[in-house]
């Protein structure tokens, strides 16, 4: 399992009660899993509705189950942002 941190932004961050968590999952889709059983409905709310990048990288459509995490990886979950 790899190890390594994830960065909540905006509402994420406010849904999740934390700027940064570690995680210790493999794939994208089992590190949000695991953010996701601890948390309540509007996190994963808000989580569903959410664009991620890993290491600066964005996912874009890729499966999340397909997207390995390497060593030290920094997912950062981003809500939809207002504005213009």
């Amino acid at each position: 399992m790899s190890q390594g941190m994830i960065r909540y932004w905006a509402a994420a961050r406010a849904a999740a009660g934390v700027e940064t968590e570690p995680y210790e999952a493999d794939t994208l889709a089992e590190a949000l899993a695991g953010a996701l059983r601890a948390r309540d409905a509007e996190f994963a709310r808000v989580v569903a509705r959410s664009s991620f990048l890993v290491d600066g990288d964005p996912v874009g459509a890729r499966p999340h189950d397909a997207v390995k995490l390497g060593k030290g990886a920094v997912i950062e979950v981003l809500p939809p942002f207002a504005g213009g």
